[in-house]
């Protein structure tokens, strides 16, 4: 059976601020959830009241499984300067570490015109080794997703799997992965079971949502006992963000995905 983890963003938001959100997902039933940047730096995440949300999480045995790298860097771009996100980077990594949260989502930003493809990719292992050197010790996982380009995030740099499982074995730390998004993967129109095979135990976090349209599952075109099936079989035995936009009230739109989830 695998952890759900609703992305608290999209999901409960009936309940109203996020560590009220956190309540009303841990009285559904869930012992995990998710979210996006902590501070609200950049849109479409919004400041979180980080004590209140401590506390939330803390009163319910709520275990926060994945935050996003604040702010979302455009790496590729002139004039190349990260030095934000790297200052940055230590803020995120003392949230999650008060927060209770393992992981850290980082990107690729958009790519660049004026460089190759693979310069690009090799560039990008360069800042996340630099990344990974200057979190040592925090105990701290930084999971690289890639992103579909063809609805949600045209221009993206790191858009297939392949690439972002080249780039974290490029890095080559246990504390670097991938997060296999099963939504942005059927939207690129991958194969599933083949490129979870490739990636092996490179993957390090999944979410998911139904295609196309990013709603719940069961709104869309995807087998979902099928996909947790193949899932499964790849080994992958973490949790499993809910990040989709819902169609209809959260406690409703959870229901099919719990039960598939609950055999897999």
């Amino acid at each position: 059976m695998y952890q759900l983890s609703p992305n608290i963003e999209l999901l409960y938001t009936e309940a109203g601020d996020y560590h009220d959100r956190v309540r009303a997902a841990a009285a559904d039933g869930f012992d995990a959830v998710e979210m996006w940047g902590p501070t609200g730096v950049d849109a479409p995440s919004t400041p979180k009241d980080l004590p209140a949300l401590k506390a939330a999480l803390e009163e319910t045995g709520t275990q926060l499984t994945a935050q996003l790298s604040e702010p979302r860097t455009q790496f590729m771009i002139p004039p190349w300067d990260h030095s934000e996100f790297f200052r940055k980077l230590d803020e995120g990594v003392a949230i999650a570490q008060d927060l209770g949260c393992p992981r850290i989502v980082v990107g690729s930003g958009t790519g660049f015109g004026g460089w190759k493809r693979q310069v690009q990719l090799d560039k990008l292992i360069e800042i996340y080794q630099k990344a990974i050197a200057q979190i040592e010790g925090s105990g701290i996982t930084l999971v690289l997703e890639p992103v579909n380009v063809r609805v949600d995030h045209p221009g993206s740099l790191l858009d297939r799997t392949a690439e972002g499982v080249y780039v974290a074995r490029g890095v080559d730390s246990p504390f670097f992965g991938v997060l296999y998004d099963i939504y942005h993967s059927a939207v690129e129109g991958e194969d599933m079971a083949a490129e979870l095979a490739n990636a092996g135990d490179i993957v390090k976090y999944v979410q998911l949502a139904d295609a196309p349209g990013r709603g719940e599952p069961g709104t869309g075109d995807l087998d979902w006992p099928a996909t947790l099936a193949t899932l499964r079989a790849s080994g992958y035995d973490g949790p499993i963000g809910l990040e989709y936009y819902p169609r209809a009230a959260s406690a409703e739109s959870v229901r099919y995905i719990r039960e598939v989830a609950a055999g897999a």
